[in-house]
């Protein structure tokens, strides 16, 4: 969880289990090589007795040496502005004030005191809600830079060892308060089930917890291999919307666990975000795989899944992307401002550049370098019309634009929609797919042009894929 030379940001509240969290850390700063700083959030809604916490976090923290920041929110209002719960909102605020101050201060670890009964309170929740093998992890360990480092234990020996240590801690009353769902859990629940079912319940749901991150661990590593073989399109193109194809082939070799949770993550690529895919969409999609080519199903967030020969295309709804439209003449040397699709297309000459290296610029998928010496048009950016071909090969063979990208598996409602690079009814490019091999820079290019297509907010998409990384 913890190497030498981190900068540990740790999550004190003031009660008990992040008091005994600060005291742990900085016991073993100096034994282990890190530093501490701790981050308070005021979140408004408890008055005096919320001042009052936050005096004895400033108190402590003084007296344990460890930085302290002070972060004052209000949660019922930044509830109301979210559509949110104050529990949920609360959460939120906490964790974005964690990221702010990892940000700001240098930190490279933020620890919570998350325990578990904590975890054993989530799986229960996620159960009664619904969930899958992912809502059965519970809290993990240790994810990205979040860390946990009280997991293994429970509360009453938190507050045992607090007690030895002559140690006390502020009590928040709303802990008491049955109108949040956790509270519910903890109090009646997880009691009923320790004295009428087995004692050994949260053990047990802890357990289980432990197990399903290790089978959550290798169903990422198998999902993330099935997108590389089933899965293409990946690249987010310059337009700002993410279309997908699911090859039907490959994805029919797939355990059944494999192409749910390939399906949910196209989804959630398009889209932006996992919320509102529920079971049922996943299911739907995957009956779609057995149905004729055309049919289409409406999903949440303006998304289309449609079956398409070979396969399945998932796209926002045409409404939700704008294609460049009619022909845009290209600044040369100079800037192309797309503003409706939220492109730039750069276009500037490269001096006295060696042809090695000109040959590893073609690999980047939104850069490209060509021999500006072919052009007889003159560049421009628009969608294709009837006529469009590629040179294919260095002999000189064309292939219609049409036929290119039927070969690429791109769906027939998004073909129309697609920018391209033009000189007359020359395609140069077609950014993200391929450029035709008559522009590339070879031993006679004298002039050499760079293309970079980035978005207005200067992102630039050089050879970016999805990385799900099973991180969560």
């Amino acid at each position: 969880m913890i190497e030498k030379g981190d900068v540990v940001i740790a999550g004190v509240s003031g009660g008990a289990d992040s008091v005994c969290l600060l005291f742990v850390l900085c016991e073993l700063r100096e034994r282990l090589g890190f530093e501490v700083q701790a981050c308070h959030v005021n979140h408004g809604l408890r008055g005096e007795d919320a001042d009052a916490d936050e005096m004895y976090v400033r108190e402590l923290c003084s007296r344990m040496g460890a930085e302290c920041r002070f972060f004052h929110e209000n949660v019922e209002s930044i509830a109301k502005k979210r559509k949110q719960s104050c529990e949920e909102a609360g959460r939120a605020v906490r964790r974005e004030s964690f990221l702010r101050m990892c940000r700001e201060n240098g930190g490279t670890k933020i620890a919570t005191a998350h325990h578990r009964d904590d975890n054993v309170e989530t799986v229960l929740m996620n159960i009664s809600r619904g969930t899958g093998v992912r809502g059965l992890c519970g809290i993990w360990p240790a994810r990205d830079k979040w860390i946990r480092p009280l997991l293994w234990t429970d509360r009453a020996q938190i507050e045992d060892f607090l007690r030895e240590q002559g140690l006390r801690w502020c009590t928040d009353a709303t802990n008491d308060e049955e109108i949040y769902t956790r509270n519910r859990i903890r109090r009646n629940i997880l009691p009923l089930l320790t004295e009428q079912v087995n004692q050994g319940t949260v053990r047990h749901l802890d357990e289980l917890a432990e197990q399903a991150r290790e089978l959550w661990e290798y169903l990422e590593l198998g999902t993330r291999q099935a997108w590389e073989h089933c899965v293409h399109g990946a690249e987010k193109p310059p337009d700002g919307c993410t279309e997908l194809f699911i090859d039907a082939a490959a994805f029919s070799r797939e355990p059944t666990a494999v192409q749910k949770q390939l399906i949910k993550r196209c989804l959630a690529e398009v889209r932006g975000g996992e919320k509102d895919i529920g079971t049922a969409h996943i299911l739907s999609v995957l009956e779609l795989f057995g149905r004729q080519t055309g049919r289409s199903l409406d999903l949440p967030g303006k998304v289309t899944a449609q079956r398409v020969y070979g396969g399945i295309g998932i796209r926002r709804r045409r409404e939700q992307c704008e294609a460049p439209g009619e022909k845009v003449t290209l600044k040369i040397p100079g800037e192309t401002r797309l503003q409706k699709q939220n492109m730039v297309i750069t276009c500037k000459f490269i001096e006295e550049a060696g042809i090695e290296e000109a040959r590893e610029i073609p690999q980047k998928s939104y850069t490209k370098w060509i021999d500006y010496d072919i052009i007889k048009h003159g560049l421009s950016v628009r969608t294709r019309q009837s006529g469009d071909y590629l040179t294919v090969d260095r002999y000189g063979n064309r292939q219609k634009l049409k036929n290119c990208l039927i070969n690429e598996k791109i769906p027939r409602e998004v073909r129309d929609r697609i920018p391209l690079i033009a000189d007359g009814k020359h395609i140069v490019w077609i950014p993200g797919l391929r450029m035709s091999h008559a522009y590339q820079i070879g031993e006679k290019t004298k002039k050499i042009l760079e293309i970079k297509i980035t978005e207005e907010k200067e992102n630039v998409r050089d050879d970016q894929s999805p990385d799900f990384g099973g991180k969560g």
